[in-house]
């Protein structure tokens, strides 16, 4: 096989021909069935299933659905497929809407965790002289650690700086001089704002690219951190039940997320019906693990919304499938008045326009006979023109075909919560 274009960090398997990945992959789905026949309720959910009767790829499309509340049933570890002797470490959901779900690691788990971990560092153009700042936590969130275990596998200098603490992070960037930054996606927009109060030059950190996930974020949101921090950005994909960050990454060339398929194998179906969509069609992600041991998935229903952009080679030389950015999931939309919506579309109308700040929100509430009203929070620097809230109100029109009441608030209003940010609070229930 020729060397690939660019830098990769297993060239042999991220730009391995289809037809071998696939034949890869079988063999992985097997290898699946059987550590599943060790657990009996998750055989039981299966169902009677001899590994070897699977003849292709195509066959694995046969096999039930998993789903979140199955997870989260199976509290604490129901759906384990390792010995208790063999597992070296737990993390798990937040549990906010019920128990939370355990994913248990085995000794493989994590260095597999490492390697995937590290090819998202090579396919954003991190090596070996690049220093990199992890600011997700460390605990039982995933995030943290699996930058982490990839920065180490790669060979690149760590500060595990962990959340929280944002002036002292800019100052910790800026006198280590990282030039990697890791976090969730809207955590630069906390350091753009405690810069902006301490009167931080930006200008002064040596940052080149930025790896964010475990949020949505849309484009203007991308193109507002790029052209602050100076940076490219590049969108990394993970889930607790996958094992977290590293399932995929976009590379250099932008052109889709690439998913780790000797690892993953993924299907997008009708969110509703279940039925597989066509490549280049949005459905939902299902997601099957080819590798982990602890907690292997299979036809995992992510409620995650995307399409395959293509199963052709990269222009970076990588074979793997390429997916769409996430652009909401199942269980996000928001239904108002009749209009379906994303909180990723209220992004994209509110962001970029000038003097305008990029924390905003969304309260959905109540009105009596009037019917339900939405009031969007906006916050404004100086040399905010009032008039713009015109513009804001006749987008949301032409685009979304709703009017929300703006209100306008100073810098720092609205609340900042430690992890995710909160954009839509649905009240509704709490007003009838």
């Amino acid at each position: 096989m020729s060397h690939p274009p660019v830098p990769m960090f297993q060239p042999s398997l991220e730009a391995r021909p289809r037809e071998q990945l696939e034949a890869l992959q079988l063999e992985r789905m097997r290898r699946t069935l059987g550590l599943i026949k060790e657990n009996a309720a998750y055989r039981n959910r299966i169902g009677r299933v001899d590994p070897e009767a699977l003849r292709s790829v195509a066959d694995w499309s046969g096999l039930p659905f998993l789903t979140k509340e199955a997870l989260r049933d199976a509290y604490p570890l129901g759906l384990c497929c390792a010995p208790r002797g063999v597992i070296q470490r737990v993390h798990m959901s937040s549990g906010t809407t019920g128990n939370p779900i355990v994913t248990p690691y085995t000794r493989a788990d994590i260095a597999q965790w490492g390697e995937v971990m590290a090819r998202c560092y090579v396919a954003a153009g991190v090596t070996s002289a690049d220093i990199v700042q992890i600011t997700p936590s460390f605990g039982l969130f995933t995030g943290g650690f699996g930058f982490h275990y990839g920065a180490e596998r790669l060979g690149v200098m760590v500060i595990p700086a962990g959340a929280g603490r944002s002036a002292f992070q800019l100052k910790v960037m800026k006198d280590l001089g990282a030039t990697v930054l890791a976090g969730i996606a809207t955590y630069p927009l906390r350091l753009l704002e405690v810069a902006r109060e301490e009167g931080f030059n930006l200008r002064e950190l040596r940052l080149r690219v930025a790896i964010l996930g475990s949020e949505m974020w849309s484009d203007d949101l991308r193109s507002l951190i790029e052209h602050e921090l100076n940076v490219e950005t590049f969108d990394i994909i993970g889930m607790t039940e996958s094992g977290g960050p590293g399932l995929g990454i976009d590379c250099r060339a932008h052109d889709g997320i690439h998913v780790w398929e000797d690892h993953y194998y993924c299907e997008i179906v009708d969110p509703e019906s279940g039925a597989p969509r066509p490549d280049g069609e949005e459905g939902e992600l299902v997601l099957s693990t080819l590798t982990r041991e602890g907690l292997p998935l299979v036809r995992y229903r992510t409620h995650d919304l995307t399409r395959v952009v293509s199963r052709a080679p990269c222009a970076c030389g990588r074979t793997h499938v390429r997916l769409a950015r996430l652009r909401g999931r199942t269980d996000d939309m928001v239904i108002f008045r009749g209009v379906n919506f994303y909180p990723r579309q209220v992004e994209s109308l509110v962001m970029g326009r000038p003097g305008v700040s990029h924390e905003y929100q969304v309260l959905l509430e109540r009105a009596g006979a009037g019917g339900d009203r939405m009031r969007l929070l906006i916050e404004v620097r100086p040399g905010f023109d009032p008039e713009s809230v015109k513009g804001i109100k006749r987008d949301f029109k032409d685009i979304l075909n709703l009017t929300p009441e703006v209100t306008i608030l100073q810098e720092g209003e609205i609340p900042r919560p430690q992890g995710k940010a909160v954009r839509i609070m649905d009240n509704r229930a709490a007003g009838s």
